[in-house]
């Protein structure tokens, strides 16, 4: 039974057969062909992602990182705390207004974001798809996320 005609059966859903499955475990995968990469690093996949961001905009809001990361606070404090202790990042209140507090890249966290340039393409190669392949699924996953977000905030 392929994954069209799960819906279509009076059976009960195979697990192979799900989307949500697929793509759950297909992210969990990800996340182990990057913990290699990431370790001479000294960093884990959702700091990673920390990171990334923080190597866009230095100095965001923690508040905009959970935003932009989908991270309640009580995730975010302890990850960013360990990325501080690792040398990698300073948090600071803001002077604008003191209850927000400002992530901000140390030396060696935008250091750290030269040493990570080859990471995105070993992505690539381990994923055994063409860069157009990546491209329109990375588009059509973030067509998806936006669709269930809609409707998560409709209901």
């Amino acid at each position: 039974m392929h994954a069209s005609s799960a819906m279509t059966t009076s059976q009960p859903p195979r697990l192979s057969d799900m989307l949500c499955f697929a793509v759950h475990s297909t992210a969990h995968a990800l996340h182990r062909t990057y913990k290699p990469l990431l370790a001479p690093l000294g960093l884990t996949y959702p700091q990673y992602l920390v990171m990334m961001l923080l190597w866009e905009t230095d100095g965001m809001s923690v508040k905009a990182l959970g935003d932009q990361l989908m991270l309640d606070s009580g995730t975010l404090t302890p990850l960013l705390k360990r990325l501080e202790a690792a040398g990698f990042v300073t948090r600071q209140r803001a002077k604008a207004d003191e209850r927000q507090v400002e992530i901000f890249l140390t030396d060696e966290g935008r250091a750290l974001g030269q040493k990570s340039c080859a990471i995105p393409a070993a992505i690539g190669e381990a994923m055994g798809i063409s860069l157009e392949e990546i491209n329109a699924l990375h588009q059509r996953l973030l067509q998806v996320r936006q669709e269930l977000l809609k409707r998560e905030s409709e209901a």
